[in-house]
């Protein structure tokens, strides 16, 4: 049975079609990549999943349950945590206190501040952050408030995480680290992950499965290697040089 599973999903803005019948699943345990070009579909169908846009046709179900229609707070109860491809932290307060926020109203939510921010804390070590915990959130740079996104959304208790673009900006040192964090939420934690990324090589390097999205529409899936070497995949992402030929090494290396 899948962790979290879509049948049929749609939605429309207007005369544009952002999503157009997709189905998909995530396995429990599974790490799960989510790729396509621009306009794609894929925050769409994070957005979708997390109830911040009711689908206009098909469901979305969580532990065999459909959670379309529900409130995105009640998502977060159920399980499923996200982090934003724009980060938005909580100004005025601090690392911690943003963290904080996340062990207070998420799935198994503390329920008083100090136990919240035990966890809080505990997770912020974990993911490298302890250091910046009492620091302002508008004085962190921005590779450390994509990291408190991430341990924010830990906080949660998800049993599912949906990272939008969390390596964006980094270089190739704190991609390389944001890698390792990524392995460690499901080795460590239990965690199961869909994640979008744009940087390939990090993607293919670390899921056991990857769904491409173009135009709206499930273009393939498979394991990375299945993936790199599709045709279709290749022409939709990269053009038609690339058609017949294996995926760009750089690309696709672990």
């Amino acid at each position: 049975m899948a962790l979290l599973e879509g049948m049929g999903v749609s939605k429309h803005f207007g005369g544009i079609v952002a999503l157009d019948n997709v189905r998909f699943h995530v396995d429990e345990g599974e790490l799960v990549g989510l790729i396509g070009p621009n306009g794609a579909g894929k925050t769409t169908l994070f957005n979708v999943i997390c109830a911040f846009y009711r689908p206009d046709s098909g469901i979305v179900k969580f532990m065999d349950e459909t959670i379309s229609g529900l409130k995105p707070h009640q998502v977060c109860w159920k399980g499923i945590a996200r982090t934003f491809q724009i980060t938005r932290s909580f100004h005025g307060m601090t690392a911690l206190e943003n963290v904080m926020i996340g062990a207070l109203f998420g799935k198994d939510a503390h329920h008083n501040l100090d136990s919240a921010k035990e966890e809080a804390l505990r997770l912020m070590e974990f993911t490298g952050l302890a250091g910046k915990a009492n620091m302002p959130v508008e004085n962190l740079t921005s590779i450390d408030t994509r990291r408190l996104e991430l341990v924010r959304a830990l906080a949660a208790k998800p049993k599912i995480i949906l990272l939008d673009e969390v390596m964006a900006g980094l270089n190739p040192h704190e991609v390389a680290e944001a890698m390792e964090v990524i392995k460690k939420l499901r080795a460590d934690l239990g965690i199961t992950v869909l994640m979008v990324e744009h940087i390939m090589k990090s993607v293919m390097g670390i899921s056991d499965r990857v769904i491409v999205l173009a135009n709206g529409q499930l273009l393939a899936e498979g394991t990375p290697e299945e993936v790199c070497n599709n045709p279709t995949v290749i022409e939709a992402y990269l053009g038609e040089p690339y058609i017949g030929e294996a995926y760009p090494e750089e690309a696709c290396q672990s």
